[in-house]
């Protein structure tokens, strides 16, 4: 599976005159000696030295960069090498993809020399580059070249895997196996795959070394066994016969013995062999040139050592060279080619098909229409399909002189005119189901079985569910690549008996897939729907009615489920609340639905004739017609299937019958027109997926005889094809993340003039369906500037409308800011990648099936859990470590477990997540949850890429049971007994946070610890998610992200998301998502999500696992398996929000900064002033406050699949004071000081001019008062009381004066 696989973009140019080019490249050329290996430095000058040389014949082109940087050349040989045109079939070969496999990196380059200068000398090679167009890359992996080392034979030292240590021949997507392509892992890779599927390569050749011989696909088998099976392509005999073009022409490689040191025995007949069986390769390029490149690659082994000395380089190029050419010749040699043209205008097609009968390999047109097909000598009927045109057949008898004579093979060629065409039956013998007759289930399931096993390379048969007796609700998946979504291609569904008694649906879903199997690879259209499509087909949504039901004509039994339920008024309604429970076939048709990104479908009923389309019912619940956004499309789909029905066209549904009356103009009408339908699954599709469906009533009886079955294949065949090519209406495309040009998922599609936006898959494609005309449309994204476009959708086929979106990176003072974050180091870089690719569809899927658990479940008991936990800290003591955190009443341990690479130390930068149960001591199954989920995080660090890195960038704390002796009280099986719920004091522990016991103490002394970015609760009683508040009347502020974080969990449930708890006697009915506030679930006060909240400033959610308490434990596998992937799915969430730290001008981290989430919630920054928050997606303010500084304020954009927006908040000092800004403040006061220094310069001069006029009688007066002075001092000596008073004077200042005096 591609991940997130980017479309065709426009390939990197490297200019050639500028950036490292020298002066004088030209006169430096040296003639070849054939005796010394070309370093990257050098390789690029010499490219770019013959570049410039022969600039008549040669391009040069970097089609991408590897990990290290470095170019990944590529020399484009052919006459007028800068142009395209028609008429040169393309060829390649590849080198150096395992970077210590030298030889083939310099044979190449020889070969590239070889051709230039052999140009307009030898007519072989002149003729060879006048007629191809020829690319020659020497060195796929230029960084694993430089570190390999010369004389490695063997390949012991680094060098065959890229920079990452990624396999590049283990990498791309294939046909057996799963493989994400991760373009920041491997780009090497991502880069040949983006030119592989731009350019319609018609042969090409991947050279390898370490042996002598010549593979050819497919390269692994299903199986996967190590070696020894034969895996067999549909060109298997082209490929032997082109695997010993090149092995004949090898002297060593002809004798079929190598003789290499490492297996002196090995022998390989006639010096080829099939890939798979030499030995099993997942994720080989060969295959996926073939099966998605439709050009044909074999490998070639060039020498038995894999870097021998420069010495043995003459030989290895005398040995290959004969070889190289006479391969190269094959593409201009054999096989049939042309062009394909309309024939009203002589248009050049692209994008037509040509197929070979009896050869399950398709090839297309360039966009200039020509095409080339590579075929042994004989005879074939060819067929070209182009959509909107009749297709057309031919047959060529292919005159040869003889098998081996190679010169005399040669091109027939053909010019193909296609005339427009539509729904024309031609001459052409189609195979028609012959079995008409009624199946019950078994032999349904056994007609499904046999023909999933017969045509088991374009089917897949699976169950979506189980019906209420438990008969499995089959679905067969009809598809060129069955069990893999193919970017780009749309996905189909068919539904039918939907009502038990309406049988007629049933049987043509079974006759289509007979029809559909049977002449795949024969019949032109149906070919080209099976390639183009992915087709599933329900034959019964109700199992259990059918079973029940008899022949009638409009009776009513078994048309609802075994709970006596109409199904089709038991899906969530847009104007009417549905009250009845919620049916499990209901429930998995829903689950279905939001799997996969399905595009249109149909329902197929019985009891009139007629296609009836949204909307099933009005507000006011009368008959009236409808309207939907999208009315104009759904009549378009409605009309294509009854324009072939003629019966069903002709408007009178039901003649001859008195008991019908009924007219629909042109077959089709509005469902509420009709007559009222609520709860309905049409509407509800529409509603809630991307998908368009429609009902079909196929007759007026419900339950025909079986002789009437045929009649009824003959009128619906045409109908239930053309329904299908429907799909392929309006527009399609990928939305692209223009900085790493991965698909974006979830995207949004809005037409200006309709008001239903769809969203991109999780490759980022998407499919709309439109009617022909000219529309506006918009793609935008959570976090990413949205791009609009105009587009002119055709009256037949889909115009492809690809958007590339930039993504924002946060709003300063209103203006938006494009995404300019700086490199970031490759290790955060890789991070980033991990979660983006956990976060996608499948990734979470995958780290799952990689790391399979083989616990024995059981419950266990206060003195287990210890040992448990103490087990885990003995085996990996690395990453654990065990916490009491108090004890319960009666003095058992309350345990916290910590994992993370560092458990012992504080890691602020981290986010911190905590996972906790068994605060009910009756509803034990989260404990066991958590120690399983603690257990398989240990176990599969260091084994496991993912985990480790979770583990690694994450501090992990599991409190599995708040309440053990509550829990000692408990006892299984008991579904809704209160016995061991509270402590011992009898108290509820979640309603005691607010007078706490001693267990709740523990907790909450290690919430107010704050630094906790989530936190999770599994409980018990019911299957849904609540988040804060459980209080009655408490705002929420952040509402939308408490409930965006509970819907995440919910949503990786298999169950949760439905709605429906289907707890016994729930009062609830269908809760939307699986998801609730907590108050409207149970309210009550004292809660430990809402003391999370409040005092922790930390969201929590509580995750009820199961409808009884204390299930058995037989059940806990089923539990575990349901709630793994949403546990794995909390420790990727966390990582998302925002985070950053907060700092001042000088760099120095503000620690108890307040972060302010959208004027409402509030976190505080940790040590080095970091702080994490987690937001729903969106376009978030955040405010950033501390004492002595300026509020900071920006906006940042939230993804749900990205890794944490990362911010750095700058301080300055506050620049208010007494309230007034600084600089008045200052130049008021400067301006005071001003008045006040004059003021006091002007009394200074004032009094001193008084001073010099009195000057003499000053004098006189001090006199006087001297001669006064001295008279009072000698009466004073007499008197007794003076003579008291100096006795007891004090010569030394007191305190107070010396006090008084320092603060003067």
């Amino acid at each position: 599976l591609l991940h997130p696989t980017p479309p065709p973009l426009p390939l990197p140019q490297t200019p050639l005159t500028k950036g490292a080019t020298k002066p004088n490249l030209m006169s430096e050329l040296e003639p070849e000696i054939y005796s010394k290996y070309y370093n990257y430095d050098q390789l690029t000058d010499l490219l770019k030295s013959l570049a410039q040389k022969y600039a008549n014949i040669a391009n040069l082109t970097s089609i991408g960069r590897s990990v290290e940087n470095r170019e990944l050349w590529v020399m484009r040989i052919t006459r007028d090498p800068t142009a395209d045109g028609p008429g040169k079939p393309k060829f390649k070969y590849v080198g150096n993809m395992h970077g210590d496999e030298t030889v083939s990196r310099q044979v190449l380059i020889y070969l590239l020399e070889y051709l230039l200068e052999k140009y307009g000398e030898e007519p072989r090679v002149t003729e060879l580059v006048d007629s191809t167009d020829i690319y020659i890359m020497p060195s796929m992996n230029p960084d694993g070249f430089e570190k390999s080392k010369e004389g490695d034979c063997m390949g012991k030292d680094e060098g065959r895997n890229n920079a990452k240590n990624v396999d590049l021949n283990r990498s791309f997507p294939d046909q057996f196996e799963e493989i994400h392509v991760n373009a920041e892992e491997m780009p090497e890779v991502a880069a040949v795959m983006r030119w592989i599927l731009q350019n319609k390569f018609v042969l090409s050749g991947n050279l390898h070394g370490g042996t002598v011989v010549a593979s050819y696909p497919f390269d692994d088998s299903a199986a996967h066994d190590n070696e020894g099976t034969y895996s067999r392509s549909p060109d298997d005999a082209l490929f032997r016969y082109l695997a010993r073009v090149y092995a004949e022409n090898n002297p060593v490689m002809k004798t079929g013995q190598p003789k290499c040191e490492e297996n002196i025995n090995e022998t390989f007949k006639d010096g080829i062999t099939n890939g798979a069986k030499w030995y099993d390769v997942a994720g080989g390029m060969q295959d996926f040139n073939y099966l998605k490149g439709g050009c044909l690659e074999i490998t070639m082994e060039l020498s038995c050592c894999k870097y021998p000395p420069s010495t043995q380089l003459k030989t290895e190029w005398d040995n290959n060279r004969e070889a190289l050419l006479a391969y190269m010749e094959k593409v201009i040699h054999i096989g049939v080619r042309g062009f394909v043209r309309a024939a009203r205008n002589d248009a050049p097609l692209a994008d037509a098909v040509i197929m070979v009968a009896g050869i399950n390999h398709k090839v297309s047109t360039s966009r200039f229409g020509d095409y080339y097909r590579l075929l042994l000598p004989g005879t074939y009927n060819i067929t070209v399909l182009a959509p909107g045109y009749v297709w057309y057949i031919f047959m060529r008898e292919n005159c040869m002189c003889g098998f081996y004579i190679l010169r005399t093979v040669l091109w027939f060629s053909y010019i193909i005119w296609l005339g427009l065409g539509k729904n024309i039956e031609d001459s052409r013998v189609t195979v028609q189901p012959q079995d008409f007759r009624h199946h019950h289930y078994n032999d349904m399931e056994l007609f499904l079985q046999k023909f999933s096993s017969e045509y088991s390379s374009i089917t897949r048969l699976y169950s979506i569910g189980k019906s209420v007796q438990e008969r499995s609700l089959w679905v067969m998946e009809i598809s060129n690549n069955p069990g893999v979504h193919e970017f780009g291609e749309p996905e189909f569904k068919y539904i039918g008996n939907m009502h038990g008694n309406e049988v007629v649906g049933r049987e043509l879903l079974l006759n289509l897939i007979d029809y559909l199997c049977r002449n795949y690879g024969t019949d032109p259209e149906i070919t080209q729907l099976i390639n183009s499509t992915r087709i599933h087909i329900m034959p019964s949504m109700n199992p259990d009615g059918y079973e029940v039901s008899q022949e009638d004509i409009s009776g009513v039994q078994g048309r609802n489920n075994t709970n006596n339920y109409d199904l089709n008024r038991n899906f969530p309604d847009r104007f009417n609340f549905v009250t009845d429970p919620r049916q499990p076939e209901t429930l998995a048709v829903m689950n279905w639905a939001k799997s996969y990104p399905f595009v249109l479908s149909a329902n197929l009923h019985g009891g009139s004739l007629v296609v009836n389309y949204p909307f099933d019912d009005s507000p006011d619940n009368v008959s009236i017609y409808s309207k939907s956004s999208d009315d104009d499309v759904f009549r378009m789909v409605a009309l294509a299937y009854s324009q072939e029905n003629s019966q069903m066209y002709d408007g009178h549904s039901c003649k001859g019958m008195d008991l019908y009356q009924e007219y629909f103009k042109d077959g089709i009408t509005n469902g509420a027109e009709w007559y009222n339908v609520h709860g309905g699954m049409q509407d509800w599709n529409y509603i809630n997926t991307n998908c368009f469906e429609v009902t079909i009533e196929l007759g007026c009886y419900k339950y025909p005889p079986a002789a009437d079955l045929p009649k009824y294949w003959e009128r619906n065949r045409r109908s239930l094809l053309q329904f299908i090519h429907q799909v392929h209406r309006g527009v399609k495309g990928v939305v692209i993340d223009s900085k790493d040009g991965f698909g974006i998922p979830n995207a949004t599609i809005t037409v200006d003039t309709i008001n239903h936006p769809i969203t991109s898959n999780v490759a980022g494609d998407y499919w709309r369906l439109l009617v022909p005309g000219k529309y506006h449309l918009t793609a935008s994204a959570q976090g990413y500037s949205s791009v609009s476009t105009f587009v002119n959708v055709p009256k037949e086929g889909v115009e492809i409308v690809n958007f590339t979106l930039n993504r924002i990176h946060s709003y300063t003072n209103g203006q938006t800011t494009e995404d300019t974050t700086p490199v970031l180091d490759p290790s955060v870089k890789e991070f980033q990648s991990l979660i983006k690719q956990l976060s996608g569809e499948s990734g979470l899927d995958k780290l799952i099936k990689d790391t399979p658990t083989q616990s024995s479940f059981r419950y266990r008991r206060y003195s287990e859990v210890s040992e448990f936990l103490r087990g885990l800290t003995l085996n990996f003591p690395e990453i654990t470590s065990l916490q009491s955190l108090g004890q319960s009443v009666e003095f058992r341990t309350i345990w916290a477990l910590e994992i993370s690479n560092n458990p012992k130390v504080q890691e602020p930068s981290e986010p911190k997540i905590r996972f906790v149960a068994g605060i009910h001591g009756n509803a034990p199954v989260g404990t066991e949850l958590l120690l399983e989920f603690a257990a398989s995080l240990c176990i599969n660090y260091g084994k496991n890429a993912a985990i480790t890195r979770l583990i690694n960038e994450t501090r992990i704390v599991i409190l599995p049971s708040i309440n053990p002796d509550g829990r000692e009280l408990a006892k299984e099986k008991d579904c809704t007994s209160t016995a061991g719920k509270t402590n011992v004091h009898g108290k509820d522990l979640d309603n005691d946070f607010f007078e706490p016991q001693p267990e709740t103490r523990a907790v909450m002394d290690l919430i107010q610890e704050r630094g906790f970015t989530l936190s999770v609760a599994l409980d018990g009683g019911s299957v849904l998610v609540t988040y804060p508040y459980d209080k009655p009347v408490q705002s929420v502020e952040n509402a939308d992200t408490l409930r965006y974080l509970a819907t995440v969990y919910a949503n990786h449930h298999p169950k949760m998301h439905s709605g429906d708890t289907g707890c016994p006697n729930s009062q609830m009915g269908t809760i939307p998502n699986g998801v609730l506030r907590a108050a409207e679930w149970h309210s009550h006060m004292g809660s430990m999500k809402d003391f999370s909240v409040d005092f922790g400033h930390c969201p929590e959610i509580t995750v009820y696992t199961s409808c009884c308490l204390f299930p058995p434990a037989e059940m806990l596998p089923t539990l575990w398996a349901e709630n793994r992937k949403s546990l794995l799915s909390m420790l990727v969430e966390v990582h998302k929000g925002v985070r950053g730290v907060v700092k001042d001008k000088n760099g120095k981290p503000i620690v108890g900064a307040i972060i302010v989430l959208n004027g409402g919630v509030r976190v505080f920054t940790s040590e080095g002033g970091y702080f994490h928050a987690l937001l729903a997606p969106g376009l978030h303010n955040i405010e950033a406050v501390a004492d002595g500084y300026q509020q900071q304020s920006q906006k940042v954009s939230v993804s749900p699949f990205e890794a944490a927006s990362s911010i750095i908040i700058e301080f300055d000092m506050e620049n208010d004071i007494f309230g007034l800004p600084r600089e008045l403040v200052v130049a008021s006061a400067a301006a005071a000081m001003t008045a006040l220094v004059v003021t006091a310069c002007i009394i200074w001069c004032v009094c001193s001019a008084k001073s010099n006029r009195q000057k003499d009688g000053f004098h006189r007066l001090q006199q006087h008062r001297d001669d006064y002075d001295d008279e009072i001092r000698l009466m004073s000596m007499g008197s007794k009381k003076s003579l008291l008073s100096h006795e007891f004077q004090d010569e030394s200042e007191s305190d107070q004066d010396t006090l008084y005096t320092n603060k003067l």
